[in-house]
């Protein structure tokens, strides 16, 4: 048994660990002195964390202009906030486009939408990780209104193909809402390239920032209603919500510490390279999936995922006793079960779940190595558990 003291994190599908130094200074820095916002206070002491944090999203994701990139909580609190809105000018029972392939982030909202009887939901089915450009065009009908779906998988780490699925809805006057919680800082993003009319991120990702920061990259405003109100530190007489970006949809005070570490993060990425980024997750990922290859009895879901998201499932062990052995035995920190996709694990596992290794620019070869190792080894214990009885 390999013994290993250390933490092996591989689960940066969830929350990217270790931050870059610069993420843990700016977030700290940022609480030295009062906190600096235009139209809330007088003093210019601070630095304006939020128009860096915007700025610093927008170079990287090509999204202008910079103020229609919009802060909230996270990826789930963004696709909440566009979904209610979107549908808060929608009549009842339009039809609306989701995949097997979605996180709950989607799912949710839209099926409580459908339970409400206030749309007509499609899910669209995926082979080999991909949803089908043809497939979205076949399912379009005459009240199809939006489709709201996944950039990449955080289960398969399959990325679709959503420059021709959005030049098809485009054609058909379907609006398109993609969520990239798993792409932004892995793979190039050019928003001003790709046919999307929402994008969606998450800062405490693949871009390196700390929990409690994400937005969108909306390109029209006005199919979305505002669905909160409050103070924006701008048009104050008014008792009405502006429609002015970004105050239609940012209300009350920021998060000015992980604002100012998405935006350390967001500058890391950008100094070190996107292409840099992939191309090593890539080379990481392809080692892992060649060494755990060698076991007969490991299933691996996706054997060339866009992403370094590895997920798989060992004959005779199940998943979480996988998990458990990885964490306890060899310090290697997986995640393991429905990774908040159902539907994908209904495809892939039969609703099992499965182990997920998830990669990211801080994770070494060594620390491959020793993971591969590792799940190799609890393989072939559990092969000859199998054999023998």
């Amino acid at each position: 048994m390999i013994k290993n003291q250390t933490i092996i994190y591989l689960n940066n599908a969830a929350t990217t660990w270790p931050k870059p130094p610069e993420v843990l200074k700016a977030a700290r820095q940022s609480l030295d002195l009062p906190i600096f916002g235009s139209g809330r206070t007088t003093g210019s002491q601070g630095e304006d964390y939020i128009t860096l944090a915007r700025e610093a999203v927008a170079g990287l994701l090509a999204a202008d202009p910079p103020e229609h990139v919009i802060f909230t909580q996270n990826a789930t609190d963004s696709l909440n906030l566009l979904i209610q809105g979107f549908f808060a000018g929608c009549e009842t029972g339009c039809h609306v486009l989701t995949t097997a392939l979605d996180h709950n982030s989607v799912l949710r909202p839209l099926y409580e939408l459908e339970r409400q009887g206030r749309i007509r939901l499609t899910v669209l089915p995926f082979e080999e990780g991909v949803v089908h450009p043809d497939t979205v065009e076949a399912a379009i009908t005459p009240d199809t209104r939006i489709m709201v779906m996944t950039h990449g998988s955080n289960v398969l780490g399959s990325v679709q193909d959503v420059s021709r699925i959005g030049e098809i809805l485009r054609d058909h006057g379907v609006y398109f809402m993609v969520d990239g919680a798993q792409t932004a800082g892995h793979i190039p993003v050019n928003l001003q390239a790709l046919p999307v009319d929402a994008y969606v991120f998450t800062g405490h990702k693949g871009l390196l920032g700390i929990p409690g920061t994400g937005g969108f990259y909306i390109r029209h405003p006005e199919p979305i209603a505002p669905t909160r109100y409050g103070g924006t530190g701008t048009d104050s007489f008014s008792l009405f919500q502006p429609l002015d970006m970004p105050e239609r949809f940012e209300v009350g005070t920021h998060n000015y510490p992980g604002l100012a570490a998405l935006a350390a993060g967001v500058n890391f990425i950008m100094s070190t390279g996107v292409p840099a980024i992939a191309e090593k997750a890539e080379r990481q990922t392809a080692f892992l999936i060649r060494e755990l290859e060698e076991e007969p009895n490991i299933t691996i879901h996706n054997e060339h995922p866009a992403l370094p998201i590895i997920s798989f499932n060992i004959q005779g062990i199940e998943n979480d006793d996988v998990g458990f052995i990885l964490a306890r035995a060899y310090g290697v920190i997986a995640r393991t079960g429905l990774h908040c996709a159902p539907l994908v694990h209904r495809v892939i596992d039969g609703g099992a779940g499965s182990v997920r290794l998830s990669l990211s620019w801080f994770t070494t070869d060594e620390e491959c190595r020793i993971a591969a190792r590792a799940v190799r080894e609890i393989a072939k214990n559990a092969y000859s558990q199998v054999s023998s009885s």
